[in-house]
């Protein structure tokens, strides 16, 4: 048969929502409640699906029900498929309103409360009705959040194991990392250092399994340095902050989160270079992925706050 008769007229977006909710909850009981159908329907339209594409698309077993390769290779585009129409509904809605819509963003934490804060407080005065959906986490969880399109884009480092040929990179500016300390701190008040005056300080650091552990863990190696005992291994911001506000602790963060807008002035750069950790920052989309209106807006934005952001050792950022 002809694609129009054996797919168009038969596969329905119903059937595919329905494939999806029972492997997501592997089973088709639990997937029936969950949709507010009968176990009829589910199974009705699984069989439909299956003599339609004439494969099977389920497995199952005591441990419950898992997708063949046939399935797998469904649901992989199907997920493409109503991402899409996700973005079609946004651009209806944004053509509607062009003030309004919704931006799901992902970031890791630090630069969530960075360069990401700075673009969200810009846009969000030129256009209040706005909803920005952000995911702060880890480096790998946010990339993995755009791959698996859980978010619209990404603005992160760029590490070169993970610039995929199916992603687009666009640079706004090169971060490097500081040695920073509470204000509190006695090495607040050296003019100079150096790394390995350091090395019997309490550090905070982030998991040394993480992406900026890796940085962190270069910096050192590169100063001809073992990584120190870390006294506390941590990712969240805050909890670092509130650490660093007790004067004892050293630790290792992007420069850009002591000069953008959310500047704590309880923290202090220290006279340490590290050139090593120099890498560019850019916003992080799928290719041959349909972006919003919104979107386009935010990324506008984001090379406006950019262009203000100096990142040269010792510069000052003039985001305001």
């Amino acid at each position: 048969m002809h694609w129009a008769d054996r797919i168009g007229r038969r596969l329905k977006l119903r059937d595919l929502h329905i494939l999806l909710a029972v492997v997501q909850c592997g089973s088709m009981t639990k997937a029936a409640s969950q949709l507010s159908v009968s176990n009829p329907v589910i199974s009705k339209a699984i069989a439909d699906m299956e003599r339609t594409l004439g494969v099977r698309l389920l497995d199952r077993s005591p441990l419950g029900i898992e997708p063949t390769m046939y399935g797998r290779a469904l649901l992989d585009r199907s997920v493409v498929a109503f991402d899409e129409l996700r973005q079609a509904v946004k651009h209806i809605e944004f053509l509607g309103d062009p003030t309004a819509g919704e931006l799901r963003i992902g970031a890791p934490i630090v630069f969530a409360s960075g360069i990401v804060t700075a673009v969200i407080d810009r846009l969000s005065r030129r256009h209040p009705r706005i909803v920005f959906d952000l995911l702060a986490g880890e480096a790998g969880q946010t990339y993995r959040a755009l791959e698996e399109r859980k978010v619209d884009l990404l603005i992160a480092r760029i590490y070169a194991p993970i610039a995929e040929e199916h992603m687009h990179a666009e640079i706004l500016y090169d971060e490097f990392d500081v040695v920073a300390a509470g204000s509190q701190n006695p090495w607040t008040r050296r003019r100079s250092a150096k790394l390995a005056d350091l090395m019997n300080e309490p550090w905070i650091l982030p998991p040394p399994d993480s992406l900026s552990g890796s940085v962190a863990a270069e910096a050192f190696r590169a100063s001809g340095l073992d990584i120190p005992r870390a006294t506390v291994v941590t990712s969240p911001t805050v909890v670092r902050n509130a650490l660093l506000a007790t004067g004892r602790f050293l630790t290792i963060v992007p420069n850009s989160v002591l000069t953008f807008r959310t500047y704590n002035p309880a923290l202090k750069r220290l006279p340490i270079h590290l050139p090593t950790t120099r890498r560019p920052v850019g916003i992080i989309t799928l290719k041959n992925r349909t972006l919003g209106p919104v979107a386009q807006l935010f990324i506008a934005c984001a090379r406006e706050v950019a262009k203000l952001t100096d990142a040269r050792p010792g510069a000052r950022n003039k985001v305001s």
